[in-house]
């Protein structure tokens, strides 16, 4: 049972995927920051304090925070427009591999003779 766990811990995508976590944890914290510290307070300035957060429901003695909701919702809204900002530059400023023009395969070459001779043969 170690040698299994061994193995599956060793494989490639195991570990890709624990890297994979490690380092979009980093850019969240990354992109919360750019958020909290940077986009927000620029639409504070245009539109005023966007904190909704003491909009409050009371039924009873329940309390629904809608407010705080909201707040997380537009957060989320402006996150995933600046993650979608971010990936489109990144792959702007990617090399585009040049894809080589693959090799027939030995089907489709024999194939292409095929219909050359029945070309030929139709030219006559």
């Amino acid at each position: 049972m170690i040698k299994e766990f061994k193995d599956f811990i060793a494989r490639g995508n195991v570990v890709d995927m624990a890297v994979g976590i490690i380092i979009g944890s980093a850019f969240t914290a990354i992109v919360t920051s750019l958020v909290n510290n940077l986009i927000n307070p620029l639409i504070g300035i245009f539109l005023g304090k966007i904190d909704l957060s003491n909009m409050v429901l009371t039924v009873g003695s329940a309390q629904f925070k809608y407010g705080l909701f909201l707040n997380s919702v537009i957060n989320f809204l402006i996150i995933a427009f600046v993650v979608f900002l971010m990936v489109k530059a990144i792959n702007k400023f990617r090399k585009k591999e040049e894809k080589k023009p693959e090799a027939p395969s030995p089907e489709v070459q024999y194939l292409k003779e095929i219909a050359e001779t029945l070309r030929q043969k139709n030219d006559k």
